[in-house]
């Protein structure tokens, strides 16, 4: 019998159903971002955020009113507009960025013209949330309320304050109560303080915009997400919290689910049109993705040849255009989005593209801001967000330097945020700085930083440049999984499991894996496949929904083993067609082992599962043989040309 998947756990530490909704007949949107303050600290990105949202949520067929920038008259004037409307809609939608902040467990939004010296102005400076959620209750709909708002407190340290007093003066915002048809979504949780950024978004901002245009997705599914890349992108600094209570699930955009992952489609679309900027593209983004190799490639040869990049017909010429544009959304990758601009110059989502691309950054503001380079430059992989990839230690040790000097420059400018001295640490020690790296990971661990905990730990798990201390690594491990790091959850399960700083507790262990699996870790979800299959955990039959799971999250390594089970029908029943599809899915998205097993390993597979790999190649043309279940080299060709362009949607 064939191993459907085989894990080492030393290997862990870490260094298609419909899904859509009938769309809302009516949907109302008030998005206010307030930056340039009088009397309060002025703010950076609001104003973007703003406008960046606004437009987002008119291509997801809101009616919107945005305002920025707005006093006290302006923001209630908005608010009582809004609420009239919303209450007659199927769905509304208030997002607000800016100060806001709470007093005896009550929440503010702050217009730019407050004056808040003490206590007594807060109710008539402010807006109290309360009221703006009072006046939607009542409706038929559902209400999304979104905060980017959580801020320091005006009134902590204000002359007179009391002990008792200062006890309800906390940062950030409150917790709120459930109410039915709400979902509120704060930036961060509550008496905690968010982070405005140092790109042109807030980190929820930004995370919100690389998810909200995902199709097929209930808005759940979507904050996860959201939650996921803020904790990447701030280290823990900041965790996204929603309270929900609505009624039914809300699809902000309707449709079937993608099949494939936004790097699979992208290497597609790039390898058939061999565009270099597409192809420039995706190693920008996936640089350790399952096609670099394959793109390198291609670029090497495209250097040579003058032919490469000339208009021809490919995919993107049979794609629909709003197909072509569903992907550039989905990606908000500028070569892409100019991609389907320079190919669709007359295309119905033309204007929303030039407007988006107004909003991505060029290579110039990549390079201007210490902050956007310190983190291109030295994010770990693990931290990968859908906005900003991850970059291997190798490739940081070769461009150290000027990586240690941006987040240097990005340190000073935010001391508030651990994050930037973790990234530091870790451009220190690529670049050969071990005693500083390692004090600054004490540094960033201390002040709750999660990336920085689990390096700090793998440090003296492995006692590389410190003194071994397996028990100080697992109450590092052990820090970060309380935090939300899946990483820190991980290396804890698998120090569990060995007994390595800790006794052994395999019940624990596998509670740890589901817990990192559940924050989205696909390497987490991955191996309980494998324990489910294998048996070391009692869940019949589970092992197939954990490798499916795995390669929605974006770990390829899925494919095969959920193939396999489907093949030999092991604690599920025999199902050919879908075993089938999973390889396939696995040839254009893998690095080359759902491949090899059609082309070297067929007969250890059912005909009826070859045969159904071959009917769909014979469908789309890259199979001209018998239809006989036999694999093997004739089997080569149609699936290199499938892994090319074979599962981009056409026509």
């Amino acid at each position: 019998m064939r191993s459907a998947a085989s894990v080492a756990f030393f290997a862990m530490l870490i260094a298609v159903s419909f899904a859509g909704s009938v769309r809302a007949e009516t949907r109302i949107a008030l998005v206010i971002g307030n930056t340039a303050y009088r009397g309060l600290t002025a703010l950076i990105n609001p104003s973007n955020d703003a406008h960046d949202i606004a437009a987002a949520l008119k291509a997801r067929d809101f009616e919107v009113v945005e305002g920025t920038d707005l006093d006290k008259e302006g923001m209630n004037r908005l608010i009582s507009a809004f609420a009239a409307k919303a209450r007659t809609a199927d769905v509304s939608l208030f997002y607000y960025a800016g100060h806001g902040f709470q007093v005896d467990y009550q929440n503010y939004l702050v217009p730019v013209d407050a004056v808040i010296r003490s206590r007594d102005d807060v109710e008539s400076q402010t807006i109290r949330l309360q009221t703006i959620t009072a006046g939607l209750q009542g409706g038929r709909g559902n209400h999304l309320i979104f905060l980017d708002a959580c801020r320091n407190n005006p009134l902590r340290g204000k002359s007179g304050a009391t002990a008792e007093s200062e006890a309800v003066l906390r940062d950030g915002l409150a917790k709120v109560e459930d109410t039915a048809g709400f979902l509120f979504a704060f930036a961060t949780r509550q008496d905690q303080v968010a982070f405005d950024g140092g790109g042109r978004n807030s980190p929820f901002a930004q995370a919100f915009l690389s998810h909200v245009a995902t199709r097929g997705q209930d808005l759940g599914t979507m904050m996860i997400a959201v939650r996921k890349d803020v904790i990447a992108a701030t280290g823990g600094f900041q965790v996204p919290l929603e309270v929900s209570s609505l009624t039914q699930q809300i699809f902000l955009v309707p449709g079937r689910p993608e099949t494939i992952s936004p790097e699979t489609q992208l290497w597609q679309l790039a390898a058939s049109s061999r565009d270099p900027a597409l192809l420039r593209a995706y190693l920008s983004r996936f640089g350790e993705g399952a096609h670099a190799g394959e793109v390198k490639g291609m670029l090497k040869v495209a250097s040579n040849d003058t032919s490469i990049g000339v208009p021809r017909s490919t995919p993107d010429e049979r794609l629909s255009d709003d197909r072509l544009w569903d992907f550039a959304l989905r990606s908000r990758l500028r070569p892409l989005v100019e991609f389907y601009i320079a190919r669709r110059p007359d295309g119905r989502h033309v204007d929303e593209a030039q407007t988006l691309l107004q909003s991505l950054p060029t290579a110039d503001d990549r390079e201007a801001k210490p902050e956007l380079v310190c983190e291109r430059s030295t994010t770990h992989p693990r931290d990968a967000t859908a906005s900003m990839p991850g970059v291997p230690l190798a490739e940081l040790a070769a461009n150290a330097e000027p990586a240690i000097q941006a987040c240097r420059q990005a340190r000073a400018a935010h001391p508030e945020m651990p994050h930037f001295t973790a990234l530091l640490a870790r451009a220190l020690a690529a670049g050969g700085h071990r005693e500083e790296a390692v004090s600054l990971y004490r540094e960033a661990a201390e002040r709750g930083n999660l990336r920085a905990q689990v390096s700090l730990g793998l440090l003296l798990d492995t006692g590389d440049g410190v003194r071994r201390d397996p028990k100080a690594a697992v109450a590092l491990y052990e820090k970060a999984a309380d935090g939300g790091s899946p990483d820190g959850a991980i290396n804890l399960a698998v120090a569990l499991m060995e007994g390595t700083g800790a006794p052994k507790d395999p019940r624990r262990a596998v509670k740890l894996l589901k817990q990192a699996a559940e924050a989205g870790s696909a390497i987490a979800t991955y191996n309980l496949g494998v324990l489910s299959q294998d048996g070391t955990i009692p869940e019949a039959g589970q092992a197939l929904g954990y490798f499916e799971k795995a390669t929605e999250l974006g770990d390829p390594r899925g494919f095969v083993p959920a193939a396999i089970l489907l093949d030999e029908g092991r604690g599920i029943q025999k199902d050919p067609v879908r075993a089938a599809e999973m390889l396939l899915r696995g040839v254009a998205s893998d690095s080359g082992d759902a491949a090899n097993q059609i082309v070297t390993r067929a007969s250890a597979w059912s005909k009826t599962t070859i045969k159904a790999v071959q009917e769909r190649l014979k469908t789309v043309g890259y199979y001209r043989g018998p239809i006989d279940g036999i694999g093997g080299a004739k089997m080569k060709a149609p699936l290199q040309e499938w892994r090319r362009i074979g599962s981009v949607d056409l026509h």
